[in-house]
């Protein structure tokens, strides 16, 4: 049977309503520039993921050793994320939670190296005294919340934090981190879904260093360019070059503005990449060694902002002083934590709740 003319007319309605835009002129952020750093922002850039490097190849030596147990997580390659968006809040005032890679969120925190390795190596001197090891270390007088192992579960909690922040309406804002297959996780939507809803003045950032847990990105989302996973919930995405210090800062300042001033998340996806397995126990073989190291020549964040501070003008004597002064602080942390006693046993009593009246 032929069709009538008014299927036809809805038909073509139909159509052209599905290739319309959902949300048609729908505010965005601005597109974000690289941020313009002087010559002492810059050094101390480098000085913090150079803390960071060695601090985490320290802890890999460690781990070696048997003096780190269970599972590692190092941050190697990914540093320049962290320090780039940690330098655009304000401490005291804004919340920061991630998942177990989180050693270099911590120092960027600007907690102390000794009490880092100290809970890395089960220390009653550690952070969370030494019950936490790897992958649960808290700070609240430095408003870090961890440091979670669950998979995902660190993006719930910091919906909640920007939740806290808008309550009290004390002006902050959380930073809630987590990785390219933590984004595949179904309770991140959920928080997606409540974050635009109640407007919370929440970051979500993702940390995609290209292989989850140990598959590349393209084979395991449909959706790999994942700043783009927001939209369904009318939160707006900006993919950042996570190599980039000074892009990552730059994208945190047009995040930290467009948030602050009460429009709802924002999602930035951080390009970066990992140069170690996923944990200490991954031997990495889902990838050729000449890529790992064509990223090293090619991308690494340090040598990048090495190589703009000696155009600068900083002198490569320096740098090699810097960087001498920075092994000396992270070979103190290790002598720290070897030397400290190990948690007595009531602490299995302690921090197991907490009564509010």
């Amino acid at each position: 049977m032929a069709k009538s003319a008014s299927t036809k007319k809805s038909n073509a309605k139909g159509k052209k309503a599905a290739s319309a835009p959902l949300i048609p002129n729908r505010e965005r952020p601005d597109e974000p520039e690289r941020y313009s750093a002087d010559k002492e922002t810059l050094l101390a850039f480098y000085k913090e993921m150079l803390l960071i490097r060695r601090f985490e190849e320290k802890a890999g030596q460690l781990y070696g050793l048997g003096l780190i147990g269970g599972f590692c997580h190092l941050y190697i390659g990914q540093e320049a994320v962290v320090v780039g968006l940690q330098s655009a809040i304000e401490p005291g005032k804004d919340s920061v939670i991630t998942g177990y890679r989180d050693h270099g969120h911590m120092l960027a925190c600007g907690i102390d190296p000794n009490i880092v390795m100290a809970e890395l190596t089960g220390r009653e001197a550690g952070i969370s005294r030494g019950k936490g090891g790897s992958m649960h270390m808290f700070s609240v007088e430095h408003g870090f919340y961890g440091g979670h192992g669950i998979v995902g579960a660190q993006v719930s909690l910091g919906a909640g934090l920007a939740f806290g922040h808008k309550y009290k309406e004390d002006g902050g804002v959380c930073l809630s981190y987590f990785g390219d297959g933590a984004a595949n996780q179904g309770q991140v939507y959920e928080s997606f879904n409540m974050a635009e809803l109640w407007k919370l003045p929440v970051i979500f950032v993702i940390e995609n260093n290209q292989y989850a847990m140990g598959t590349s990105v393209n084979r395991a989302s449909s959706e790999d360019q994942l700043y783009k996973r927001g939209e369904s919930f009318r939160i707006p995405g900006i993919q950042v070059d996570g190599m980039d210090v000074l892009a990552v800062r730059g994208a945190a300042e047009v995040a930290v503005d467009w948030v602050r001033s009460g429009k709802g998340p924002i999602l930035l996806e951080m390009k970066t990449y990992r140069y170690r397995g996923h944990s200490m126990s991954d031997p990495a073989k889902y990838r050729s060694r000449d890529e790992v190291q064509e990223v090293r020549e090619k991308s690494d964040p340090i040598e990048r902002a090495k190589a703009e501070l000696m155009e600068l003008g900083v002198k490569e004597e320096e740098l090699k002083s810097l960087d001498k002064e920075i092994r000396k602080i992270v070979s103190e942390s290790a002598d720290f934590a070897e030397s400290s006693p190990e948690p007595d046993a009531k602490e299995l009593y302690t921090d197991i709740l907490v009564e509010q009246y």
